[in-house]
């Protein structure tokens, strides 16, 4: 991959995990509720899904998923549907203190790899990056061997910088009203991500 190419890719993949999104909202929501700490066990469940769809990428999986119909609108039901569930308990809880108990790491971990994973919208993003910048008379491991490391170093920055947003807005969020709110704010995130993923069409090689 020449430099040229390599700083298209990075300028599109940095809008691409920028662009607030469920897992921007879930790294902000375990800033505030978690802690810096234990709130990047939520970011590693994100390089987790982004490794996984990296590689699932290269080897054409992406493409099999985007071009089944069926299969895309079970998987779109499904993450809408979690998504709004999200948001309504999130809604519900508002008002409630944050448990004092704290989460299981590996539920941490769970619940931000879920949120990650279940919407097939990001398929897009991955098809989008393989179709447009990937050149097909180099091998795809050699050309992975520059993909990965920038896609999950710039990824990994995104994603701490949302949940630090949500670390200084928790520390900020000292009167209850003022926390109930954000929290509300968060939950309504979700109920709107969830429903526009329902209302989503198919994703094609090419698009974002």
């Amino acid at each position: 991959m020449s430099f040229e190419a390599w700083s298209v890719f990075a300028l599109f993949w940095a809008v691409f995990v920028t662009t607030p999104g469920p897992n921007a909202v879930n790294c902000i929501s375990n800033g505030m509720n978690l802690g810096f700490l234990r709130a990047m066990v939520g970011v590693l469940a994100i390089l987790t899904q982004a490794s996984l769809f990296l590689v699932l990428s290269a080897l054409g999986v992406t493409a099999l998923i985007a071009a089944s119909p069926t299969g895309f609108w079970l998987a779109k039901m499904i993450g809408a549907g979690f998504l709004i569930y999200l948001g309504l308990r999130g809604w519900q809880n508002a008002t409630r203190p944050v448990p004092q108990t704290e989460r299981p790491v590996r539920h941490v971990y769970l619940h931000a790899l879920a949120i990650a994973t279940i919407n097939p919208k990001s398929v897009a993003g991955y098809l989008a990056a393989f179709s447009q910048f990937v050149q097909p008379n180099v091998p795809i491991w050699e050309q992975m061997v520059v993909i990965m490391p920038t896609a999950l170093v710039l990824t990994t920055l995104s994603y701490t910088g949302f949940t630090l947003i949500g670390v200084v807005m928790g520390k900020a969020a000292m009167a209850a009203v003022f926390n109930v709110w954000i929290r509300r704010l968060l939950a309504i995130c979700f109920v709107i991500y969830g429903v526009l993923l329902g209302l989503s069409s198919a994703p094609q090689a090419g698009m974002r």
